[in-house]
C-alpha cells in the first residue's frame, strides 16, 4: 500500500496540476470527521463542497450501494429501468412548479442543459433573436465552456476566450439593474438564491421577486441554479422556498448523490414540450446504479424531520457564530443556514491552512470569505469545536 507521501509524490507526477492541495493525504472518513494516512483527525465543514451531506460511512447509503452494485451498473439510455423513474417522480413531488426532470452526471452538466433548454424554447417560441443570458455578479456555474460563460468571475473565463456570446451580467441583489437588464431579447435569467464560490452572498426577497416579474413580463426562464445550496442546506428544502417564488428551471447535484456524481435539470412542462427527442442525451446519466442510490439520499435529505434537525442545528450556528464575529479579525457573516460564510479582514487562504494544524477543514469563497458547508448531521458538539478551532486558526491573521 503506498504510504502517504507516494500518494503525494504520484499525484504531484502523474495528475495534470490543477488544484492546489495541502501536505496531506485522507485515508478514511466516520461521521462529520476524516482522518489522514498519519491518524490525524479533522472535523469536516468543507463535505466535499457540500456533497457529503450525510457525513461518512452513513449506514443507509452504504447499504444501498452494496444492493445496487449487485444490479445492473449501466444501461445507457436506450432503455427504462426502474430507479431513475422512481427518483424522477420523488424529486417533481419535492418541487412546487416543475414537472420534468433530465439525469445528468455533474453541476455543470445540469448548467449546460439548462442553457440549452432556455434557448430552445426561446428559439420555438419566439424565434432566433432571443438567445441572451443575464448572470450575476459573484456567480459560479460551473467550469464547461456555456458554464463558465455564465460564470461573472473573470479569472474563471479569460483564460479560455472566445467563450459563448450572448451573456450579460448584473450586480447581485441590485434590483433596479436586473429589472433594466431582463429585456425582450433574454431568454434566461439563471441566479443561485444563496452563492457558493461568489462569497456566501444571500439573494433579497424583492431581488428574486423581481426576477420572477420580469422573466413573466418578457418571456425569459427563471433558473434556480440549488447545486449547492439545494437539498435541505439552508434550512429548508430548497432554497427558493424562502421567497415563495417559483423557478422554470432548477439544476440541482452536488448532494444528491451521497458522494456518487449526478445532477438533475428540474423543468416546467412548458419547458419540457420545447424538448424533444434527440435534442439532449449522456451516456452515463440515470443510470439504475446512481440513482437507486440517490433515491435513498434524497429520502433522507428532504425527510421533514431531518429538515427540522437542519435548522435547529443552524440556528445554533448562527449564535455561535455571532460571538466569532465580535473579534476584530472578522468583518462579517453571511449565508444562511449550514452555508455559512466569514469575510476577514486579510487572508482566507491563510486561516484555511491554520485549520489544518487544529484539525480543521474549511472551504474559502474568494480571497477573504472563509466557507462553512460541513455536513448537514452537524450537531452541537461538532459546532462547538468546530467554533474553538475556527477561532485558533483566526488568530493567524492577528
Amino acid at each position: 500500500m503506498a504510504t502517504g507521501a507516494t500518494a503525494i509524490d504520484n499525484e504531484q507526477q502523474y495528475i495534470l496540476q490543477t488544484y492546489v492541495r495541502p501536505g496531506f493525504v485522507i485515508e478514511r472518513g466516520e461521521g462529520c470527521y476524516l482522518y489522514d494516512t498519519e491518524g490525524r483527525r479533522y472535523l469536516d465543514c468543507v463535505a466535499g463542497i457540500a456533497v457529503n451531506a450525510l457525513g461518512y460511512g452513513d449506514p443507509d447509503v452504504t447499504a444501498a450501494i452494496q444492493a445496487a452494485a449487485g444490479g445492473v451498473l449501466h444501461l445507457s439510455n436506450l432503455y427504462h429501468s426502474r430507479p431513475a423513474g422512481d427518483l424522477a417522480r420523488m424529486l417533481v413531488e419535492s418541487c412546487a412548479g416543475v414537472d420534468r426532470v433530465f439525469f445528468c452526471n455533474s453541476g455543470a452538466e445540469a448548467i449546460e442543459g439548462a442553457i440549452k433548454f432556455s434557448r430552445r424554447y426561446a428559439r420555438e417560441h419566439y424565434g432566433e433573436g432571443k438567445h441572451t443570458i443575464v448572470s450575476f455578479t459573484g456567480s459560479f456555474h460551473g467550469r464547461t465552456m456555456g458554464a463558465v460563460s455564465i460564470t461573472a468571475r473573470e479569472k474563471y473565463r479569460q483564460p479560455f476566450e472566445p467563450v459563448m456570446p450572448g451573456v450579460r451580467f448584473v450586480e447581485y441583489n441590485d434590483v433596479a439593474g436586473a429589472a433594466a437588464a431582463i429585456s425582450d431579447d433574454v431568454c434566461a435569467v439563471v441566479v443561485e438564491p444563496v452563492q457558493g464560490e461568489g462569497g456566501l452572498s444571500v439573494a433579497t426577497p424583492e431581488f428574486i421577486r423581481t426576477l420572477r416579474e420580469r422573466c413573466d413580463a418578457t418571456g425569459a426562464l427563471l433558473v434556480f441554479d440549488e447545486i449547492q445550496c439545494g437539498m435541505s442546506r439552508t434550512g429548508t428544502l430548497w432554497a427558493h422556498e424562502a421567497y415563495d417564488v417559483e423557478p422554470d428551471i432548477m439544476t440541482i447535484a452536488k448532494p444528491l448523490g451521497g458522494g456518487l456524481p449526478i445532477g438533475a435539470i428540474m423543468v416546467r412542462q412548458k419547458v419540457a414540450d420545447a424538448i424533444h427527442a434527440g435534442d439532449h442525451g449522456s451516456t452515463f446519466a440515470g443510470g439504475p446504479f446512481i440513482t437507486s442510490v440517490a433515491g435513498v439520499v434524497f429520502r433522507k435529505l428532504s425527510a421533514p424531520a431531518f429538515i427540522a434537525q437542519v435548522r435547529a442545528i443552524s440556528d445554533y450556528l448562527d449564535e455561535s457564530l455571532a460571538e466569532l464575529a465580535e473579534r476584530d479579525e472578522v468583518i462579517e457573516l453571511r449565508g444562511r443556514g449550514l452555508m455559512r460564510g466569514i469575510q476577514v479582514r486579510g487572508s482566507a487562504n491563510a486561516v484555511r491552512e491554520a485549520g489544518h494544524d487544529h484539525g480543521l477543514l474549511v472551504a474559502t469563497a474568494g480571497d477573504d470569505v472563509v466557507r462553512l458547508v460541513p455536513p448537514l448531521i452537524l450537531d452541537v458538539g461538532h459546532v462547538d469545536e468546530a467554533i474553538d478551532k475556527l477561532a485558533r486558526s483566526l488568530d493567524v491573521l492577528k
